[in-house]
């Protein structure tokens, strides 16, 4: 499909208002809300679509983030290419809620100090991991002095 009919139709199916405002993806829409376009046979993404006729080639190993939140929106202004992890870090999901995190839940701060990563990815107090490990060895021995009497 030549650039300029995709284009036409494209746009057909957005509801454009001021430049600052969200462009509604009016046409069908996934699931999780981002809009959706069949070019060439294949469903595409509407925001990576109007990102492409708008700006260009979305840069290799990048994603876009809606900097409006708004899933819908296929306004090229809302639209930054980032890493998926960047994406991630700046929702709302689980992920990005505990990144933002700077102390654990007993009041310890996050820092360099004072964290501990498990092969997971995730971020462990080592105080407080101290103090587990402390706790778990102590009852450890007990059961094994009064198994022993």
């Amino acid at each position: 499909m030549a650039v300029s009919d995709l284009a036409t139709r494209f746009w057909t199916k957005a509801q454009i208002g001021a430049a600052d405002d969200c462009w509604e993806w009016r046409g069908h829409r996934s699931a999780h809300g981002h809009g959706r376009i069949n070019v060439d046979g294949k469903v595409r993404q509407a925001h990576r679509i109007a990102y492409e006729l708008a700006v260009g080639a979305l840069p290799e190993g990048l994603v876009l983030d809606h900097l409006c939140r708004n899933r819908a929106c296929v306004n090229p202004a809302h639209l930054e290419p980032v890493t998926n992890r960047e994406n991630i870090l700046r929702g709302v999901g689980a992920s990005a809620q505990h990144a933002r995190k700077t102390h654990c839940p007993q009041g310890h701060p996050y820092d360099e100090a004072n964290t501990y990563y498990v092969s997971s990815g995730k971020r462990e107090c080592r105080i407080c991991r101290r103090v587990t490990n402390t706790a778990c060895r102590r009852r450890y021995r007990e059961r094994k002095r009064s198994a022993a009497a």
